[in-house]
């Protein structure tokens, strides 16, 4: 039985030195890959950060280290392209967003002041890419002898969405996390990305439910709830016994 387990947050580098992140540690992965390594045919892919929480190493456990989200859509469509894989939970925390440039103070007025007048002096999305275009920071460190940093966002590819249009017939598990919303708001957006993502199940958790080791999440299908953990060591048992359910009445 293969399985591929992706954990952790994903890291966007803004220069050599800096990068943007989230505050995602990898726990509930690390307890994903345990909780499968009791089964005994089991092999893992699993897909991770340096700085997030590890599984212990096992020889039926296989790491792949990434930084940022290219990065995890590189090794994704590598992995999915030559392993075929019974299940696929999709844990890590990936970032909507990635720096496209970074300006210092002067050069972001210089640059905006420069495009202004091609616009009729109103901002719009071309102003903003003809700004883009006239200072990009590809390598090395921005100087900081500046009091302000502007760094501007681009949105990064939904790497969910390659998963099962490179093997439709996998399982597939994705996750939604929101912050201080009511329970039918999660489920709705949590139903939502599991149509778009075509996804089997999705985790649907509330960063204000997640606390020492509280963690409340609730397993969906396209037909509803299935089941609600508190911990994420039941969250991991959950998750893990439906897929082999699935698996083993398929």
């Amino acid at each position: 039985m293969n399985i591929l387990i992706t954990a952790g947050g994903t890291s966007e580098r803004i220069d050599d030195v800096r990068a943007i992140t989230n505050h995602s540690t990898g726990a509930l992965g690390q307890a994903l890959a345990q909780a499968w390594l009791d089964d005994p045919v089991c092999q893992i892919d699993y897909v991770t950060t340096r700085t997030a929480k590890q599984p212990q190493a096992d020889p039926r456990l296989t790491l792949h280290l990434i930084e940022g989200t290219n990065d995890l859509f590189n090794t994704l469509q590598h992995l999915l392209s030559t392993k075929t894989y019974d299940a696929v939970i999709h844990s890590m925390a990936v970032s909507d967003f990635t720096p496209a440039a970074s300006f210092s103070e002067q050069a972001f007025c210089q640059a905006l002041n420069q495009a202004l007048p091609h616009f009729n002096n109103q901002v719009t999305p071309a102003l903003i890419e003809q700004v883009l275009a006239a200072e990009k920071q590809t390598s090395g460190k921005i100087s900081s002898d500046t009091d302000h940093l502007f760094v501007i966002l681009e949105k990064t590819p939904k790497v969910i969405q390659i998963i099962k249009q490179l093997q439709p017939d996998t399982l597939l598990v994705g996750f939604k996390l929101l912050t201080n919303v009511s329970k039918e708001a999660l489920f709705a957006v949590a139903q939502d990305s599991l149509r778009k993502s075509q996804a089997d199940y999705v985790l649907a958790n509330d960063l204000q439910q997640i606390h020492g080791t509280q963690h409340i999440g609730y397993l969906l299908n396209q037909a509803g709830e299935v089941a609600q953990g508190k911990t994420k060591a039941e969250l991991a048992a959950l998750i893990v016994t439906t897929l082999q359910h699935d698996l083993h009445s398929a």
